[in-house]
């Protein structure tokens, strides 16, 4: 597993993490020290919801996402697929890029029902990644601090790789073992050149800037351990 810093323009897919404490349901919701009519619509409202087990699935946009803990923390063990709009290519490093490989059209419709889609989600860039929509409640984008945790759970950045990595889709026999059940596919980056590494590398953004331009993300690669 590896740790590095690029511009903006960078696209690389995404995984989410949340931190759970148990759900309490108090009368006086709006702390006004009566329980009126708001206070019921409020209890109402939540009444019937359930405590979230890290390990259930998680619905958001449409789709039901596979979750798992590792380390204390609660994990997407697939990568997001949220989609609000598609393009085509990687137009801006400023605007938000929200690219389907392999598809080159500009109908999200057409793009959910691609192959790539299915199967590796869809590659953001930076900004696309920090808007306020992509998460569900509860979720946020994983700091640089909780990938480290992560993987220094799994013994460190050398070795994590190998635990992280699915067990099959990596190109010249580099899957891993997933035994972290954190199932990391290779759903290849792409550069501003639009050179994409599908099936050799899969790497996922952080939410900690490393500079004006630059933010940081992990990657694996189809070296067994790394």
């Amino acid at each position: 597993m590896s740790m590095k810093n690029l511009t903006s323009i960078f696209l690389a897919t995404l995984l989410l993490s949340a931190s759970f404490s148990a759900q309490t349901l108090y009368h006086d919701s709006n702390s006004d020290g009566c329980v009126g009519l708001d206070d019921m619509l409020q209890l109402l409202s939540e009444f019937g919801s359930c405590v979230f087990n890290c390990g259930d699935a998680i619905s958001y946009d449409g789709y039901e996402y596979s979750t798992v803990l590792i380390g204390g923390q609660c994990w997407f063990s697939e990568n997001c697929r949220y989609l609000p709009s598609v393009n085509s290519g990687i137009e801006s490093n400023i605007d938000p890029i929200y690219y389907v490989y392999d598809y080159e059209g500009t109908n999200v419709v057409s793009a959910k029902a691609s192959v790539n889609y299915t199967t590796y989600g869809v590659l953001y860039n930076w900004t696309a990644v920090m808007s306020d929509s992509i998460c569900p409640n509860g979720w946020h984008i994983p700091a640089d601090e909780e990938w480290l945790v992560l993987a220094n759970f799994l013994g460190g950045v050398i070795v994590a790789g190998e635990a992280m990595k699915s067990t099959s889709g990596w190109d010249n026999n580099g899957n891993g073992s997933n035994s972290s059940g954190f199932t990391g596919l290779p759903g290849g980056y792409a550069l501003s050149g639009g050179s994409f590494f599908f099936g050799v590398n899969g790497n996922w953004w952080s939410s900690s800037p490393a500079g004006t331009t630059s933010a940081w993300y992990y990657g694996l690669n189809i070296y067994y351990s790394e």
